[in-house]
């Protein structure tokens, strides 16, 4: 896991194994072993790496790309919950893991927004009409 999300990182950001040894402070042969699988490097270094990479600790070290979708690790704070099915009215069951990162329980109301360029987001209730609030007030002091 570790290694294999190293090497699809470093390549991703286009980095060669001496950048990254730079980065990090320590030799090319040392990234060179983390990435063949041969040593792992210590908590510090791999918190140095999730920085480089703008990924989640977790995700730096155990991310499993089969088990999602084939992707590789996605940026810090972003997310890949899974395929969901739409039912005949229209239905969709967000997934456990979604529903307890995001504090989603039965009976929340949900906002649904669309970008025919990008696509559909959900946001609770009310942090959209606080949002919507904000702006209000903010207009309003412009005038």
């Amino acid at each position: 896991m570790f290694k294999d999300n190293l090497i699809q990182l470093r390549k991703l950001h286009q980095l060669t194994q001496e950048e990254v040894a730079e980065k990090v402070g320590v030799s090319r042969q040392a990234v060179a072993k983390w990435e063949a699988g041969e040593t792992v490097p210590d908590l510090d270094k791999c918190k140095v790496l999730a920085d480089i990479f703008e990924v989640s600790l977790d995700d730096l070290a155990n991310y499993e790309p089969e088990q999602n979708l084939g992707l590789g690790v996605p940026p810090k704070g972003k997310h890949l919950f899974g395929v969901v099915t739409v039912g005949d009215k229209g239905q969709v069951v967000i997934p456990a893991k979604a529903r307890k990162l995001f504090s989603i329980a039965a009976g929340d109301q949900l906002v649904v927004l669309g970008d025919e360029a990008q696509g559909l987001a959900l946001l609770k209730s009310e942090s959209f009409l606080h949002m919507a609030d904000l702006i209000r007030k903010t207009e309003s002091q412009k005038k």
